[in-house]
């Protein structure tokens, strides 16, 4: 079964990451090269504020992230994205403004990186400004004259906000914090599979399995990225037995 913390014996229970190292047969850690940090951070974030009893289900999105990496900063703002989006809208008060803040500012990134015109907004954040109107104000009249550069975005803003997002929303009064965090982490993979796609693959994210494929990439993404790894199959049945999954 998925656990917190560290453990050198998959056999004694292991987190997300653990596990996705055994199933690229990288060395066992929770920081292996197949996923991108930020992305990483996340999943263990999520696997450390999610119940015992619900952490199992995060097990079969664990394929998904194995070869989701790159150096492309659209990942880190994207990323952050979604994680500012989810929490927004159920997190305590101090909390929704700083995550009205990210949003504004990653999607400032975003239009850079992607040449976007100044002040777009991807429906997805006006959806979740929308919900805290006042969050929203806050963070317009704060924001103005303060410009992130993606660096500095990626290297502090983005880290940052992901660890707020997934403690907030860990921690909002609602009734099961666990599906928002498995939703949250399952979206960010899915915007990663965007970015990373090749372009000569073909079928579905492979979130379930070893035998998925790949679909193909936006046509504004190169095809230099890397398709992501293929997961054993006899370590994919390790893992399911372990976890308590279906192979």
């Amino acid at each position: 079964m998925l656990s917190r913390g560290k453990h050198r014996n998959p056999s004694k229970g292991a987190c997300f990451m653990e596990f996705a190292s055994y199933l690229a047969g990288e060395r066992w850690s929770d920081h292996p090269s197949c996923t991108h940090p930020l992305l990483a951070g996340l999943a263990r974030l999520v696997n450390d504020h999610t119940s015992d009893a619900a952490r199992p289900r995060l097990a079969e999105l664990i394929p998904s992230v194995i070869g989701l990496t790159g150096d492309d900063p659209r990942l880190d703002a994207r990323i952050a994205l979604c994680a500012a989006r989810a929490a927004l809208p159920v997190v305590a008060h101090e909390r929704q403004l700083a995550m009205a803040v990210s949003i504004l500012s990653g999607e400032h990134v975003l239009a850079e990186l992607e040449g976007r015109r100044a002040g777009y907004l991807d429906e997805r954040s006006r959806q979740a400004l929308d919900q805290v109107p006042d969050a929203a104000r806050w963070a317009y009249t704060f924001g103005r004259g303060v410009r992130i550069s993606p660096k500095g975005f990626r290297r502090y803003a983005a880290p940052n906000t992901v660890q707020l997002a997934v403690r907030g929303i860990a921690q909002a009064c609602v009734s099961d914090p666990d599906p928002l965090l498995r939703d949250l982490l399952a979206d960010a993979i899915d915007e990663c599979w965007a970015l990373l796609r090749p372009v000569s693959g073909t079928g579905a994210r492979p979130d379930a399995g070893p035998d998925a494929g790949t679909a193909a990439e936006p046509a504004t993404v190169t095809a230099a990225r890397p398709a992501p790894a293929a997961v054993d199959p006899a370590r994919w049945a390790d893992a399911c037995r372990l976890t308590g999954l279906s192979a």
